[in-house]
């Protein structure tokens, strides 16, 4: 058995081909406004991607690139800027900041409104209770592909490993939307393996570099990796790809899985934005 790659640049390709359609019916192009603190390496590559993106489905991109050692009170200052703004429909503070700077805070100040990376309480808490709001990009990807395979998740078991804020929680929230029997699996759990086994449905968000072996998967489940850990041998997830696609039914690479699926939720988050804000409805296939 060899499982089906889930490509994500296909489908990320897709929806960003969506998003420009929707944007070239629209009477403004919607803006996005991306701050970058410092020169993280990771984090200006990221910001270029999301640039070029941006422009690519016709959407204005604001970018606002601050010294690593700005003072909070000026990043609020500039956040609040931005929230004022009738072009700025979308507001993403790259992660992650300087130590000197609190970032709940910092995210606590966008409104929730434009919060297009959908980190605000605000979200996490309308996305908890079934109303609408704005779904982390990441986990809101994973869905995305998830739904390519199985048109319907009602009733299937899934296992997300990870409990983060930005992945883990935001997705077992998403599944259970979807009427998925949803366990959430951690550094404290007692036996990991015995809970992946179960499953039709494994996220694997938890940042070790293949943890997840085939022997854990489920024969025929369907395996979203959403690691992306630097090592010596390149790029690899959190699933030890080799051996869990003979066993999977489907799986993500890593890369070229999730990861541009997370961009091109971005966009399509800002989009939704716009349409919201303009008083549009949002097109269904999106």
């Amino acid at each position: 058995m060899s499982a089906r790659i889930i490509d994500g640049k296909a489908h990320a390709a897709a929806l960003r081909a969506r998003v420009a359609e929707g944007v070239r019916g629209l009477a403004r192009a919607p803006g996005l406004a991306v701050v970058l603190v410092g020169e993280d390496p990771a984090s200006s590559v990221y910001v270029r991607s999301k640039g070029r993106a941006t422009r690519e489905a016709g959407m204005r991109g604001f970018e606002h690139r601050l010294p690593a050692d700005v003072a909070q009170a000026d990043l609020l200052a500039l956040v609040a800027r931005l929230n004022a703004d009738p072009a700025v429909d979308g507001i993403l503070v790259q992660l992650p900041l300087p130590a000197h700077i609190d970032a709940a805070q910092v995210i606590t100040a966008i409104d929730p409104d434009k919060d297009v990376d959908g980190f605000h309480p605000v979200n996490a808490g309308r996305l908890a209770t079934g109303l609408p709001g704005f779904v982390p990009c990441t986990p809101l990807g994973c869905l995305l592909l998830l739904r390519d395979v199985h048109p319907h998740l009602a009733g299937l078991e899934a296992v997300v490993v990870g409990r983060s804020n930005i992945v883990g929680k935001p997705m077992a929230q998403l599944l259970l939307t979807e009427s998925c029997t949803v366990t959430v699996t951690h550094s404290r759990t007692r036996d990991t393996f015995a809970h992946v086994r179960q499953a039709d449905i494994v996220v694997a968000a938890v940042g070790m570099a293949g943890l997840i072996r085939g022997e854990w998967i489920k024969p025929g489940a369907t395996v979203i990796d959403v690691g992306i850990n630097r090592t010596d041998a390149g790029l690899v997830g959190d699933v030890d790809f080799a051996s869990a696609s003979e066993v999977a039914g489907a799986i993500t690479p890593v890369p070229g899985g999730v990861g541009p699926m997370t961009i091109a939720c971005l966009i399509r988050n800002t989009y939704v934005s716009a349409c919201r804000r303009e008083g549009l409805d949002v097109p269904k296939d999106l």
